[in-house]
């Protein structure tokens, strides 16, 4: 199978949200949502991949396809958990009520519906889809607690007492909101309470996820209909600060939120626990256009999150950075795995990155890829951190599809998906940049 370093791509045609991303006997192990047949997106699959070090990475083909009833037009996004040395997997099943008939991979008008469902392996990498699978919540019937439609990405973790889930749902399709259900046996789900806020918030909530990391508890999610600013992508993830009580289940989330990243193309996150016991995450960089390979959607790279002074902070996960060990000094010696720069900004700085322009500006990093990105209708071409707190140290990570800018060991990231970027850099006044390539 393929093998890849540093991020994780699609092997070949289209990919979409990371799943079931997991610490499980050695490896670590991604799927992903995958339409094996063109690069667009389709059917939902789950493809597979593994790592022993969240830097080298082997596909493994296709876990999961549609076999049942239930998820007959789609395996959908989901989570993975671990008990008595076997893994299971929480995902999503669609089932089409009206097929378009001139593309079967699409409803027509969303009318589906959607339930919950369970398949588990011994070893993590053989998963009988025929006879394995199991429906635990079906389509939501009630819309006072949730919608028979839009119900998704079921993410299970481990509590005090038993297991837990968040589903990401929507009241009415007018006010996102996130459904928590209660187990004892990883089967048999029992609804406990909700957690929304106004449709300011964006009308459907997917891709919940509630950890426990250093320095806090965080939710984050993927608001649908989030911004009003007339760009394309509407739906952003984001990030807050959150408390769950399991007694109750009941949770209590803050009215402030700030954005997973502010190049604003990632989405989908999920996060796990990794070897060392640090709260690793995940996304799908959105991608506008498929690659001269022919493939398109890609992850970002590995990040820890950490709650620092109640900030939500996304740094380079410890594996990836010390991949970036060569120091080179001129741009011309970098290689295909790309390159790390790190350098410091003051006001007014600007740096010009193979063609994305990087400036600190009113204190706050700003960026500009209309030089090396699709200029269409909607595009998000420029992007701005919030006010930094204190300095402007960069830490960016390049490849040929996607620059990820660390600003302030994660205080704020902004990653873009990138074409045609050049091999050079250039700065207002000569900066000191020290560049690394991987080992």
């Amino acid at each position: 199978m393929k093998k890849q370093r540093l991020r994780l791509k699609a092997p070949d045609n289209w990919i979409n949200d990371p799943n079931g991303f997991i610490y499980y006997k050695g490896y670590y192990h991604v799927f992903y949502q995958y339409f094996p047949y063109a690069p667009q997106w389709g059917t939902m699959h789950w493809g597979h991949a593994v790592s022993k070090n969240l830097v080298d990475w082997e596909h493994k083909g296709i876990a999961l396809f549609p076999s049942k009833r239930a998820d007959q037009n789609g395996c959908f996004s989901g989570s993975a958990v671990e008990k008595d040395g076997k893994l299971y997997l929480y995902y999503t099943g669609v089932r089409y009520e009206k097929i378009n008939p001139d593309n079967v991979h699409t409803c027509l008008n969303e009318q589906f519906e959607s339930a919950q469902m369970l398949i588990s392996s011994e070893d993590g990498f053989t998963f009988d889809n025929c006879n394995g699978k199991e429906q635990i919540i079906p389509p939501i019937t009630d819309p006072e607690i949730g919608d028979r439609t839009h119900t998704r990405d079921p993410k299970v973790w481990e509590g005090s007492d038993g297991w837990y889930m968040v589903l990401g749902s929507t009241i009415r399709e007018k006010q996102g909101e996130v459904l928590i259900y209660k187990s004892t046996d990883l089967h048999q789900w029992i609804y406990q309470s909700k957690v929304t806020k106004d449709p300011g918030y964006g009308w459907m909530w997917e891709c919940p996820d509630y950890f426990e990391t250093k320095g806090g508890k965080v939710l984050l999610l993927s608001a649908m209909g989030l911004l009003k600013n007339g760009e394309r992508e509407k739906n952003q993830a984001i990030c807050f600060n959150a408390e769950f009580d399991e007694k109750t289940c009941d949770m209590q989330v803050e009215d402030s939120y700030h954005f997973l990243d502010y190049g604003m193309d990632l989405y989908a996150p999920q996060t796990t626990v990794d070897e060392a016991g640090r709260r690793t995450m995940i996304a799908w960089v959105r991608m506008p256009e498929v690659t001269k390979d022919g493939w398109i959607g890609m992850f970002c790279s590995p990040r820890v999150v950490e709650v620092e002074d109640g900030h939500i902070c996304f740094r380079i996960h410890p594996n990836v950075r010390k991949e970036y060990e060569i120091p080179i000094g001129e741009i011309q010696e970098v290689k295909e795995d790309g390159y790390l720069a790190e350098l410091d900004l003051e006001e007014g700085d600007t740096l010009d990155l193979g063609g994305l322009k990087i400036e600190l500006r009113g204190n706050c990093l700003c960026t500009d890829r209309s030089s090396v990105y699709p200029n269409f209708e909607g595009a998000h071409l420029k992007s701005e951190t919030p006010e930094l707190k204190k300095g402007c140290h960069l830490e960016i990570l390049v490849d040929e599809q996607l620059v990820e800018i660390f600003v302030n060991d994660g205080e704020y990231v902004i990653s873009q998906a990138v074409y045609g970027l050049k091999k050079e850099i250039t700065n207002n006044r000569n900066l000191p940049i020290t560049l690394k390539i991987p080992k």
